[in-house]
């Protein structure tokens, strides 16, 4: 992985950690979907190798694996 993508990666990875405080407010189903939302982008940008389409694909995946555990 070459030096801007790494970067761009801890971005993501910050930016999902720091909007995790906006959950306050919400339900424990809407933040499970939104905590897996995040996770799963993560991890599509990882193994895709920040592709925005694992990103995205990720991100969709695991925010419904978050809804759907929280019921």
């Amino acid at each position: 992985m070459n030096n801007m993508q790494r970067v761009s990666l801890n971005a993501v990875v910050v930016a999902a950690l720091l909007s995790l405080g906006a959950c306050s407010g919400m339900s424990s189903q809407g933040q499970s979907a939104a905590i897996g939302a995040g996770v799963g982008a993560v991890g599509g940008a990882v193994l895709t190798g920040g592709s925005a389409a694992g990103t995205v694909g990720g991100a969709v995946v695991g925010g419904v694996i978050g809804h759907e555990v929280a019921k």
